[in-house]
């Protein structure tokens, strides 16, 4: 069974600066379970099939201009019917006038009421996107997430391979950390995976013989960040001399997580290599392949050995 994850309305009450016109209890108690959200403008005018009263219903121009023009009988009808389905919360835009049959009913069911500035349409689009990040399926890993030109990497690989040694040797060199450690990775839309670090140890790290620091203290705000979408990821291995690397990288290698197939890189560790460059190379390297463009089959082609099966999928990146 999946786990079903909420996010307390308080949260969303600071976050867009909502005015409270009914809570029915203190807002950190109530939560929100539905990353969807509805205008229930066919419910007012009669169709109530589809109804879904674990999402946030939004009311703007067109639904409170509807109760407008309709007689109060009726409007006190709809809306008696509508807060009766004990809706998660109901916001109103566009500060617009908060009908007194709606405090009623909402006093009556106990349904939050609350109202935002913002044009409609706005605030949908700024709900939608918050609510799709705190209640996405997630997932913790062990590992380092940083960012790299732009990039965001997940390091994995068994405990003391030097995954925080390779992050503060990165962030000593201009990138960032996002998480350390335990990497929690939310799963934000179909193809976009998040990472961040649990909040107890953000911006922490253990590094064997030295003990816990504080990467934000010692390297400044610019070397930490909070959240970032995870573009690849690379395993680190202890060098075995019996196992063929590649060293081409003319095939792309994918790993799951949560759905979603992420370019994947495995980088055996020895004394002598200098992984942090290894994995700015690997950065750009990955964001050139993004753009359509692979060393590996251009260097084949100047050299007569390219089939038509590997050039055919690749976007000649010298054209643009």
């Amino acid at each position: 069974m999946s786990t079903i994850f909420t996010v307390a309305l308080n949260k969303l009450i600071d976050e867009f600066k909502l005015e409270a016109i009914y809570l029915p209890v203190d807002p950190s108690q109530i939560l929100i379970s539905s990353s969807e959200v509805n205008r229930p403008g066919l419910y007012f005018a009669g169709f109530h099939e589809y109804f879904d009263c674990q999402r946030i219903q939004i009311l703007g121009k067109a639904e409170c201009g509807y109760l407008a023009n309709i007689t109060e009988e009726a409007r006190r009808e709809s809306l008696k019917r509508f807060f009766m389905e004990k809706p998660a919360a109901v916001i109103v835009a566009r500060s617009l006038e908060i009908f007194p049959e709606m405090y009623d009913y909402a006093k009556e069911y106990a349904v939050p009421v609350l109202r935002t500035s913002e044009s409609t349409s706005s605030f949908l689009s700024g709900l939608i996107s918050k609510l799709n990040v705190e209640l996405a399926p997630r997932i913790t890993r062990h590992g380092v997430l940083v960012e790299v030109y732009g990039e965001g990497i997940l390091l994995l690989g068994e405990s003391g391979v030097g995954k925080s040694e390779t992050a503060i040797e990165l962030v000593k060199r201009g990138h960032r950390l996002i998480a350390d450690d335990a990497v929690e990775l939310r799963k934000v839309s179909n193809k976009t995976l998040v990472g961040t670090a649990p909040e107890n140890i953000r911006h922490f790290l253990e590094l064997r013989g030295i003990g816990i620091i504080n990467a934000r203290r010692i390297f400044g705000m610019g070397s930490v960040k909070v959240t970032e979408k995870v573009d690849m990821i690379i395993q680190l291995e202890l060098w075995d001399q019996n196992k063929v690397y590649d060293r081409m990288g003319m095939e792309n290698e994918f790993t799951e997580i949560l759905g979603i197939e992420l370019p994947s890189l495995t980088i055996p560790v020895k004394p002598g290599r200098n992984l942090a460059i290894i994995i700015e190379v690997a950065a750009m390297n990955n964001r050139q392949k993004k753009m359509g463009y692979n060393a590996a089959r251009e260097l084949l082609e100047k050299l007569g050995m390219a089939s038509s099966e590997t050039t055919s999928t690749d976007t000649d990146w010298n054209a643009y």
